[in-house]
């Protein structure tokens, strides 16, 4: 999820600190024009795309394939892509859920143990303030929800999802110097909500440019999971641009944690 919005100042700062970058994006096109911005902005030229799109299964694994045998190094995974709205995947699941948490899930998956070799090393989750309404049944995940609100609640789904991800990792990473955050960047204007009904667009684009922050306002607070120094007792906590956060009730429910992690794994096929 590099190629705008909060990916993409992110990477651009992490580029400017000399870090080796792989962008990896669904889109050719715009994945090569921002690595090509990067590289010049930055005089940076270690900064790369790799195709990668998360709402296709097949898509991840060849990717991660591909990104072990290229590079030897990982001390870094950013999981920031994420869609707001949409359909369902070829994989059978509902786009937002798939995008924002089965294929960040896989992706974390087949690159872990490249993670534990290059140790310290990080995981951070982009997830959402959104969580404090999500509501994750194990079996019935990767379904779409029914209702008038359906597609908020898929996508309040997917970030609770994210946050106990990154609970659930931690636990399980315990004494291996993999360490991981789920962080909500703010309200930013970028342009995840491009999928939403036509209906709701009219009420958050005049919102988006009158509230919301500029994404590399919303990146500092990924950069800061991905980079400070000292964090790693924390590992597992969820991160506000205030520091370390309490998330909602639903998102410190270890069972629940440990229940997503096992669907998950069945659903992607672990």
């Amino acid at each position: 999820g590099g190629s705008s919005g909060i990916g993409a100042a992110t990477a651009l700062e992490l580029a400017r600190c000399g870090a080796r970058v792989i962008l990896a994006t669904r889109s050719a096109r715009r994945g090569e024009a921002a690595a090509s911005r990067i590289r010049r902005e930055t005089g940076n030229e270690e900064v790369l795309f790799m195709h990668l799109d998360l709402a296709s299964l097949r898509s991840v694994r060849a990717f991660a394939s591909t990104f072990l045998r290229q590079e030897p190094q990982l001390h870094l995974l950013i999981n920031n892509a994420g869609v707001s709205a949409g359909g369902t995947t070829e994989d059978g699941f509902s786009l937002p859920f798939q995008v924002n948490h089965l294929g960040h899930f896989l992706l974390t998956q087949l690159l872990l143990e490249r993670l534990r070799s290059c140790a310290p090393s990080r995981v951070v989750i982009v997830a959402s303030s959104a969580h404090c309404a999500g509501r994750l049944r194990p079996e019935s995940l990767g379904r779409p929800p029914s209702g008038l609100f359906s597609t908020f609640q898929d996508y309040c789904d997917s970030k609770l999802a994210n946050v106990l991800h990154a609970r659930e990792l931690a636990t399980r990473e315990q004494g291996t110097q993999v360490t991981c955050y789920a962080v909500h960047p703010g309200f930013v204007n970028t342009s995840l909500f491009r999928h939403a009904p036509p209906w709701l667009k009219p009420l958050l684009l005049p919102l988006a440019w009158l509230l919301f922050l500029e994404a590399a306002e919303g990146a500092q607070a990924v950069l800061d999971c991905a980079t400070r120094d000292g964090l790693e007792p924390l590992s597992g906590r969820y991160f506000t641009h205030q520091g370390p956060r309490l998330p909602w009730p639903a998102g410190r429910d270890d069972r629940l944690a440990r229940a997503l992690w096992d669907r998950s794994e069945r659903l992607v096929g672990l």
